[in-house]
């Protein structure tokens, strides 16, 4: 991860970097994505609960994100992602220079998303975490991506919209287009959405993620 230059001096005029929101992206291993598929696509085949959860809600595809509270300990290759997870957010953490008193972040929170074509969700941010993220396990073609939104937004008031070509960090929207195997991080205050699946509908065509929060 790369952060931008802390400031610009032209002509004896320095322009500083402020309040940075920071976004952490790496990757995990191809062998625990491989695993990671064909755990998500079971639950995704066994959990009534969730199926009923995700058809009354209007959720195209399955997520356990309110049947299922403890893969981890339901299924050891959710907890081999926990502990590849606690690494990067001690990183993460890290980059942000958060002083958690010797203490860690923890994960509190850890759920499975099968989107079908068609299927997106709308910006939201998640209240009472410190840290959230997606690790991305089958990204199809068109499957979209993860689209953040500037936090100062909404005390922009009279301030122009940004050129096209505005630098990474400038815009008032990044979108990220991950890869199997991406993992993605930011501060749980930051507004987000999923972009709508606009690929094909058919074997294979589901866009599947694993959500999760620290605390």
């Amino acid at each position: 991860m790369t952060a931008p230059a802390a400031a610009r001096n032209r002509g004896g005029v320095t322009i500083r970097h402020l309040f940075p929101t920071l976004l952490y992206q790496d990757s995990i291993a191809a062998d625990l994505v491989a695993e990671l598929e064909q755990s998500c696509r079971i639950l995704a085949e066994d959990d009534g609960a969730g199926r009923r959860w995700s058809r009354e809600h209007g959720y195209r595809g399955y997520t356990s994100y309110a049947s299922l509270n403890d893969l981890p300990r339901r299924d050891p290759v959710f907890d081999d992602l926990r502990r590849a997870l606690d690494r990067h957010v001690a990183r993460f953490a890290e980059a942000a220079a958060f002083d958690l008193g010797g203490r860690k972040l923890k994960l509190d929170s850890l759920w499975v998303n099968v989107l079908k074509p068609g299927g997106h969700h709308g910006a939201h941010i998640h209240p009472h975490s410190v840290v959230s993220g997606t690790v991305y396990i089958a990204v199809p073609p068109g499957a979209g991506g993860l689209k953040l939104e500037d936090p100062r937004l909404p005390m922009m008031m009279a301030a122009p919209t940004r050129r096209p070509d505005a630098p990474d960090g400038m815009r008032m929207f990044e979108t990220v287009l991950p890869e199997p195997g991406t993992v993605l991080l930011w501060e749980s205050w930051l507004r987000h959405e999923v972009v709508t699946h606009g690929g094909r509908a058919g074997a294979g065509g589901e866009r599947i993620s694993v959500s999760f929060n620290y605390r």
